[in-house]
């Protein structure tokens, strides 16, 4: 039975990453600021809830640190959670980009150096560890008014890499997916054209990016490390020039 904790679960891909690890027999906890969904998504899979705002560093360090104190470790972390809030350039301000980098950000450096101070003091060495970050094909592409976006999903590949480096030592793999568009809202209205722009043929869904998520995180995955691995319907590899 693995120990996972998820950022970020209270709906769309963080729910369906905790629904496919439950589902496995897996221990898992995760958390969300909002409480009427975590509290749903608690019920139905049997995780654990904390309910709390990742930009709160203490509240999330205390998640962490209760997990690890009574689970004696935790194998995987998922940094899912996220936050678009484009904003026009000219109308945004500094502190919304920090809220933003906060949120995609910080919170992934502060879970995964968690982590790693518990695993440098363990005597009896854990074999295993998996980190998945959530980072976006928005890391590559951008559009007017995303600049909180981008950067924190830029960051997220750049930490990803470097966390893999330093926490080898540890046995723990760092790992990154980049989704492109997800469809999480049952509410969306998707037209075949949505369906067609993608190689696959359709707009993606969040059991994509949870299957990705237990590939990475098998035992036998240990040889993907530091990589990004996008999911995206294969929309970043079509070459795109204005119509007639």
């Amino acid at each position: 039975m693995r120990r996972v904790f998820v950022t970020g679960a209270g709906h769309g891909i963080g729910r369906a990453i905790v629904e496919a690890f439950a589902s496995r027999g897996d221990k898992v906890a995760f958390c969300d600021k909002d409480v009427e969904r975590g509290e749903e998504v608690a019920k139905a899979t049997g995780a654990r809830f904390f309910a709390l705002d990742v930009c709160d560093k203490a509240a999330l360090e205390g998640a962490v640190l209760t997990l690890i104190d009574e689970w004696g470790d935790i194998d995987i972390i998922v940094n899912n959670v996220g936050v678009g809030g484009f904003e026009s350039i000219i109308s945004t301000t500094v502190e919304h980009f920090e809220e933003i980098l906060n949120t995609n950000l910080r919170s992934a450096f502060i879970t995964a150096r968690l982590l790693a101070v518990h695993r440098s003091q363990q005597e009896e060495k854990n074999p295993y560890g998996r980190i998945v970050n959530m980072c976006s094909t928005r890391y590559l592409q951008s559009e007017a008014g995303s600049e909180g976006y981008a950067a924190s999903k830029g960051g997220i590949w750049s930490l990803t890499h470097a966390l893999a480096v330093s926490l080898a030592p540890y046995h723990i793999t760092v790992n990154c997916i980049a989704p492109g568009w997800i469809s999480v809202d049952e509410n969306e209205v998707l037209r075949p054209e949505d369906h067609e722009f993608h190689l696959s043929g359709r707009v993606g869904r969040a059991e994509d990016i949870a299957r990705t998520c237990l590939f990475l995180c098998d035992e036998n995955s240990d040889f993907i490390n530091g990589q990004c691995i996008t999911v995206d319907g294969g929309v970043t590899k079509k070459m795109i020039y204005p119509e007639e």
